[in-house]
């Protein structure tokens, strides 16, 4: 039996701007990574996700980013594990706070743009995003790329780990995404395609990279971008294929 959790970044407003349309999203979903103000989302926003996230049943995760909205904490800062770690805990409490004010449980942690980009390869950072996870509760689940360093940490400090997979995004040979900076070569658009590497990712273990040369991935959840253009047509096909395929699609448990 193939199974894998559909995850996507909601939230990610602020103010009177809203990114997509979450509430219908979340009908497609297992689990939702909620903006904490960092990047993106702000008191109001987080409280209003995290109960559309209860009342569809999806697991609720912090989704903790850079401070720089205006670059939707997509650009590099230079920070040191420290900074990071308190940064992370910030914002994990920020959310957890309206979690359980709404009588919620929360389920994981996924880092977001540049903060996972360099918590995959930089094992310093990754240990204390790990950290961070850990000391404020080490039942929830780290969300990270697949055969990261951030999965390796949340591995050896105790964490249960989610390696996550790409159904928008290409890959290189070194398992890591291919940066945004190079535009069409990054972003995987036509969605049959799109479905077809994820559910061979599920099966096989294996993705093509951009020099056409298979590679071991593992695939726990798969993300879909928030910010991804036909957002609700991406998911729902996405949804659908995979089903059809015969993969189960359910959120990630501690069993």
């Amino acid at each position: 039996m193939y199974k894998i959790d559909l995850n996507c970044d909601l939230g990610e407003g602020f103010g009177v701007y809203k990114m997509g349309n979450d509430e219908e999203i979340l009908k497609y979903i297992t689990s939702a990574n909620i903006a904490c103000g960092f990047h993106a989302g702000d008191p109001k926003i987080m409280h209003e996700t995290v109960r559309l996230s209860l009342l569809n049943d999806v697991a609720i995760g912090a989704h903790p980013g850079l401070p720089d909205l205006a670059g939707f904490g997509r650009r590099n800062v230079n920070v040191s594990p420290g900074e990071i770690y308190d940064m992370v805990v910030y914002q994990i409490g920020a959310l957890y706070a309206f979690v359980k004010s709404e009588g919620g449980v929360m389920h994981h942690v996924k880092p977001h743009g540049a903060l996972y980009n360099m918590a995959a390869k930089n094992k310093k950072l990754a240990r204390a995003v790990a950290e961070g996870v850990y000391n404020v509760n080490p039942e929830f689940i780290l969300f990270g790329l697949s055969g990261s360093e951030l999965i390796s940490e949340g591995n050896s400090i105790g964490l249960k780990t989610a390696s996550e997979v790409f159904a928008d995004r290409t890959y290189q040979l070194d398992g890591s995404l291919t940066p945004r900076s190079e535009g069409n070569a990054a972003i995987i658009t036509d969605i049959d395609k799109a479905a077809e590497r994820v559910y061979r990712m599920i099966k096989y273990g294996l993705v093509m990279c951009e020099q056409k040369k298979d590679i071991g991935i593992k695939a726990d959840t798969l993300c879909i971008h928030g910010d991804s253009p036909h957002l609700l047509i991406f998911t729902r096909k996405i949804n659908k294929h995979l089903k059809d395929l015969g993969v189960y699609i359910e959120k990630i448990t501690h069993e």
